[in-house]
């Protein structure tokens, strides 16, 4: 069954970057998901039923963007996004769920937004983030990709592994500079949950390339592609 992809998208440009990253994911068998959360519904029916059409116009564009009119498309109503997604995550039962950075943050650095804040403390999947203006990498090239793992849980590794094999990847532990970056969860979290060490938390803050977040003892698969 292939991996499973939620990527965060309201037609911003961080947005875009996430829309690039599902891209990368995408090349390595991940099948994406492109989710909208609405912050509320209106009481007058032509009202809401022309925030429905916006909200689905919206995830078109995103669907155009990446080049797969296809693509799945959900919108979920909640007051709050990382909770929408939260919910999604959970009925799909979502491998990753994909952000761009916050809207400050500086071009080619990762910096989590307050939505996806909310997941990173026991999320219920892998969390991936795109460096701002990741968008303008019209072909990103995932040649080296770091891992940064927790003694006694080997959910980053077997994902970093899996990556490298499915993109064709050199996997380092060395280099200072990577293409991708996987970091695993901290030994009290409990199985299945995200939570990062403070370690993984400076590294993505150092970190000028794509972020994937793992689980712990939950490693993402990449091998339904390869193997087909």
């Amino acid at each position: 069954m292939a991996t499973t992809a939620i990527v965060s998208y309201d037609d911003t440009p961080n947005d875009h970057d996430a829309l690039m990253l599902g891209r990368v994911l995408a090349a390595a068998g991940a099948q994406l998901t492109l989710a909208y959360v609405r912050h509320s519904t209106q009481a007058e029916r032509e009202r809401e039923e022309l925030e429905e059409h916006e909200a689905e116009a919206l995830l078109d564009r995103g669907a155009r963007w990446i080049g797969d009119p296809d693509v799945e498309r959900r919108v979920v109503v909640s007051g709050s996004t990382g909770e929408g997604l939260k919910w999604l995550a959970e009925q799909q039962g979502a491998d990753v769920v994909v952000f761009g950075s916050d809207y400050r943050t500086a071009a080619g650095h990762v910096a989590p937004g307050r939505s996806a804040q909310t997941l990173l403390e026991g999320g219920p999947a892998a969390l991936a983030f795109a460096p701002a203006n990741y968008r303008g990498e019209r072909t990103p090239q995932i040649r080296t990709i770091g891992v940064l793992a927790v003694p006694g849980d080997d959910a980053a590794i077997e994902t970093a592994r899996e990556l490298a094999a499915a993109l064709d990847a050199k996997l380092t532990r060395d280099e200072p500079r990577v293409d991708l970056l996987v970091v695993g969860s901290r030994s009290e979290a409990p199985d299945g949950r995200l939570m990062l060490t403070a370690q993984a938390q400076n590294a993505i803050e150092e970190a000028t390339s794509p972020v994937l977040a793992i689980a712990r003892g939950v490693p993402v698969r990449f091998d339904a592609l390869v193997a087909a």
